[in-house]
């Protein structure tokens, strides 16, 4: 069974950047310098942002759903972001880094199931909540923090 992670799409991030602090900070985001790696993780591209590289921080709805499941939070999105991730059978590295949360979502957006694993070991979790027939796709999460990393469909 093959499977398919996504980043977020670009786009929809590229007129913030051009916003003032003082914009950003009205709309509740902030820019910010990456000063350490790994720690400032794009969810466009699904890499871990050099030191020095900036980025923008804001409260994302990811899971727009009309289910108790309905969630938010905040993610980073790199300024130099133009080219979402989007590989089958292949986790990115940003994500074997980290202990992550995985969740299965069916058709309507209720939960299936979930479970956590090292990024390293997570392929297998993948196959394990797509076997279920009922799963169309799965979100995953960074464990520690309970940030949105990606969506993973069926490839």
């Amino acid at each position: 069974m093959s499977y398919r992670i996504v980043g977020l799409d670009p786009k929809q991030f590229a007129p913030f950047f051009a916003l003032s602090d003082e914009e950003l900070a009205a709309r509740g985001m902030a820019r910010v310098v990456a000063d350490e790696k790994p720690c400032f993780p794009c969810r466009v591209t699904l890499r871990d942002a050099d030191a020095g590289e900036t980025l923008l921080l804001l409260n994302y709805e990811h899971h727009r759903v009309q289910t108790p499941y309905r969630s938010s939070h905040a993610i980073f999105v790199s300024e130099h972001a133009s080219q979402r991730y989007d590989e089958v059978d292949r986790i990115p590295e940003v994500m074997t880094n980290r202990l992550l949360s995985v969740r299965s979502f069916d058709e309507s957006g209720m939960m299936l199931d979930a479970d956590i694993a090292a990024g390293t070991d997570v392929e297998p979790l993948i196959l394990r909540l797509f076997a279920d027939p009922r799963a169309a796709y799965l979100h995953v999460h960074n464990a520690k923090r309970g940030c949105f990393s990606a969506r993973v469909e069926r490839a």
